[in-house]
């Protein structure tokens, strides 16, 4: 009875040393996250010392015997991961094993052109420029301007298709075409409110109709000769593309921008360049 109690005691305080082991963290105080690069065909015992060499788990064993009691020998994901030694080696374990893997936040804002999202993406040291508005001018107007999670590391290929893919998704019950995108980014860089933008694109729509030139400011060649641009001028917002396919009809054949950034619309040229001599001194 006596070493049965001795066996018990014995085993309760090895499950509570290993359940410390495996579902306390190595440190209880503030730790900064640190990048931890799993390479493809590491396996379980490599990673479990890397992870220990790394500070970031109490022991190598703890991590092995976590991974060994869930099955996941082989299901350990290679990636570059985020891990901060304020977590258990549990915790580290599930992020490697389902692929939680460092991710990187990147925002296109509207009415970026192809050469802004490349400078941004320089900036962030991620590509240079030049890799996407020399070599994927097609795209411009159909990366849509949003905020995305990527994760770190990944091809210039890989976020491109993310852009694209998020266009289509936004985009998928409405009726898009070239004409549309074009317009819509006209509307982009020329007017800022939603009903500013309906006016606008119900004037421009008219014009094309009857043959008179857009003259947009924001597309020199609109200046130069009939029609829309050939391309889309930046990659417009949801609001713009909807704007470009339900205008609001008016009277209205002009608008101009003030310095202020109102724009004002008028039904005449008369009426049009008297606004114009008053706003745009």
């Amino acid at each position: 009875m006596k070493r049965t109690l001795i066996f018990l005691i014995i085993i309760i305080a090895l499950g509570g040393f290993v359940w410390q082991g495996v579902y306390s963290p190595k440190s209880c105080c503030f730790a900064e996250a640190k990048l931890f690069l799993i390479e493809k065909g590491e396996n379980l015992f490599l990673v479990a010392e890397n992870l220990e060499k790394e500070d970031l788990i109490k022991s190598k064993c703890f991590f092995e015997f976590y991974v060994f009691l869930k099955g996941a020998q082989g299901k350990l994901q290679a990636g570059e991961y985020s891990l901060s030694s304020t977590e258990s080696s549990a915790e580290i374990a599930q992020k490697i094993i389902s692929g939680d893997i460092a991710k990187e936040e990147i925002t296109i804002i509207e009415g970026w052109t192809l050469k802004d999202v490349g400078f941004y993406f320089e900036n962030k040291g991620m590509f240079q420029a030049e890799e996407l508005y020399d070599e994927m001018s097609e795209l411009e107007g159909y990366l849509f301007p949003d905020t995305y999670w990527v994760r770190r590391g990944a091809s210039l290929k890989e976020i491109v298709e993310k852009m694209q893919a998020n266009f289509q998704e936004k985009t998928k019950d409405l009726e898009i075409t070239p004409e549309i995108v074009i317009m819509a980014s006209l509307l982009e860089k020329e007017v800022k409110t939603k009903e500013e933008k309906e006016l606008a694109a119900d004037v421009l729509w008219k014009r094309l109709k009857i043959g008179m030139p857009l003259q947009v400011d924001a597309a020199m060649e609109t200046y130069e000769r009939l029609g829309l641009p050939e391309h889309p001028i930046c990659n417009p917002g949801l609001e713009s593309i909807l704007a470009a396919i339900y205008p609001k009809s008016s009277e209205f054949w002009y608008y101009l921008s003030t310095p202020e950034g109102e724009t004002l619309f008028s039904e005449t040229l008369e009426e049009h360049n008297i606004k114009k001599a008053k706003y745009l001194k």
